[in-house]
């Protein structure tokens, strides 16, 4: 019988097991399949029937359970195999930046001395300008005032936190009885010592009453060279918020001051005249026999009497040091300081000393 003569709905014949039904052995590569009853005592059997890609005759519906073409499970494959690439590309850029943001917290937070400490900084605009450093960053800066059984002494500060924590020099407010801080707005306010630390000149008050203030960003002092455009602002002679230029001129410089309180005689308009020794001279009279000595930042921007606990600024608005300690002609070996005054050799303590310094100051124990 040839194929045109078979019957509608009947299919080739195939090997029998021998009760009348026909053997359809399974393809290669998949389990055996069942056939499926289309009703009416029609059953057909899905896969490969044997003619030419085999499939079913007429308009027979495809097996639900009919394996799909190679084509069609690589289809499938890609879009699984790219979201499960996607998933972990999402987990590893997700944990690395958990651990930056972890990294940068840590920084932050144990304020080791490389970290930046953050707070007012200059307006993108202002960046690189004498004038944008000193419009953001006065705000932070205050004057000192220290009253002792050796007389009075101007300093100056710097407000790290707005609740009213103020840095400052060890020398500025060592022995002081009393300690009155006024703002750049002219506000004052009485201030305590929270802890001091002579052996790095450092110290550390805090404003009774104060909340709101602006603060500064301690920046990171390991990054500056020699030839960096600085800013100092401070208050030299009692002159409030004075600000002075110039650069970083040398880095490392070996200068040693007293530890101890002095007697009140080299004060001149306000302003204590802080012994210190550098190159081997002794300047603003005699450091005693207790010191200590500092490596310090070497600036030719105007240091007065005054500006010791001050800021030393970079062009992006962080301090890099507190202004400590400056040299006078006329101070050098054992002269008077009468007519004392800038000569373009300021020295400043690096702000990641201070930062390293600062868990110590808060607890009253600087080390």
């Amino acid at each position: 019988m040839t194929e045109s003569q078979r019957p509608s709905g009947e299919y080739p014949m195939y090997p029998s097991y021998g009760n009348g039904e026909a053997a359809y052995p399974p393809p290669p590569s998949y389990q055996p399949v069942q056939p499926v009853d289309l009703g009416h005592g029609t059953t057909v059997w899905p896969g490969d029937g044997g003619h030419g890609g085999g499939g079913f005759h007429g308009a027979a519906p495809a097996a639900p359970h009919s394996p799909e073409p190679a084509p069609s499970r690589r289809r499938v494959r890609r879009p699984v195999a790219l979201l499960t690439a996607v998933a972990i590309a999402a987990a590893v850029v997700g944990g690395g930046t958990a651990t930056l943001l972890g990294r940068i917290t840590d920084d932050t937070a144990t304020s080791t001395g490389s970290g930046i400490i953050p707070g007012t900084t200059v307006s993108q605009s202002s960046k690189g300008t004498v004038a944008g450093v000193a419009a953001a960053l006065s705000p932070t800066i205050v004057e000192i005032g220290a009253t002792s059984t050796s007389g009075q002494s101007t300093g100056s500060g710097v407000v790290i936190t707005a609740d009213g924590e103020i840095v400052t020099n060890n020398h500025v407010i060592a022995g002081a009885t009393s300690i009155e801080v006024t703002l750049s707005t002219g506000k004052k306010y009485t201030a305590d010592v929270v802890g001091t630390d002579p052996d790095k000149d450092l110290a550390l008050i805090r404003l009774q009453g104060a909340s709101g203030l602006k603060t500064a960003t301690l920046g990171d002092s390991s990054k500056v060279a020699v030839g960096d455009q600085v800013v100092a602002i401070g208050s030299p002679e009692g002159l409030t918020g004075t600000v002075t230029s110039g650069i970083v001129s040398a880095l490392d410089r070996d200068v040693t001051v007293a530890k101890e309180s002095g007697d009140g005689n080299g004060n001149q308009g306000g302003g204590r005249q802080w012994p210190f020794e550098f190159g081997g001279q002794q300047f603003n009279g005699d450091t005693g026999d207790s010191t200590t000595t500092y490596k310090a930042i070497q600036t030719d921007a105007s240091l007065n009497p005054g500006n010791s606990g001050g800021a030393l600024i970079n062009m992006d608005g962080e301090i890099i040091g507190i202004n400590s300690a400056m040299y006078s002609a006329s101070s050098a070996s054992g002269q008077g300081s009468s007519s004392a005054g800038s000569v373009g050799l300021g020295f400043a303590i690096p702000v990641n000393t201070l930062k390293a310094d600062l868990a110590g100051l808060r607890s009253g124990d600087g080390s």
